[in-house]
């Protein structure tokens, strides 16, 4: 295509011109867009919705576990309770730590000695949130090695469960 740009005062030979390039650009066979074809049938099928029974099969030992009259009273003690695994200090009992949720490496790195394998025990009271407090360094492996003393520091960052007396489940 030509697109000259004239004054509006334009000749005979201009408009024959227009004319002609128009002639040629109309010449071109536009190509025709491919049919579309509809299926007849639908190409995907729904699964076949599985039959459920409305109730749960159990046999007569597995109803009689899940019969709740029998659960003991709340307070009573139970396997739900927390474990004691030692005493304190000042000869409070300790119950082993429940995570609510582990600390990553990221946030004990910074606390954690270079180059020293071992473990470190800090005993510490647990706090609304999961949170612990006035965490006490008990014991370490190896010898010196400021483990206890690198979880001690860490462990604001700790969530830990409350131990539970008296639970249930």
């Amino acid at each position: 295509m030509i697109v000259d740009l004239l004054p509006e005062s334009r000749s005979a030979s201009a408009d024959q011109t227009e004319k002609n390039a128009l002639r040629h650009s109309s010449a071109r066979p536009i190509p025709k867009p491919p049919p579309i074809v509809l299926p007849v049938k639908p190409t995907i099928t729904p699964p076949a919705k599985p039959w459920t029974k409305p109730w749960i099969e159990m046999s007569s030992d597995e109803l009689a576990a899940a019969d709740i009259s029998k659960l003991p009273a709340p307070g009573a003690g139970g396997r739900g309770d927390s474990e004691v695994v030692g005493r304190g200090p000042n000869g409070e009992a300790l119950y082993a730590a429940e995570w609510a949720r582990e600390p990553t490496d990221a946030e004990i790195g910074g606390y954690w000695p270079r180059n020293v394998a071992g473990w470190g025990l800090v005993a510490c009271k647990t706090v609304p949130n999961n949170r612990v407090d006035d965490c006490v360094e008990l014991d370490q492996s190896p010898a010196g090695s400021h483990l206890a003393s690198a979880v001690r520091q860490a462990a604001w960052q700790f969530r830990v469960r409350p131990p539970r007396k008296g639970a249930v489940n």
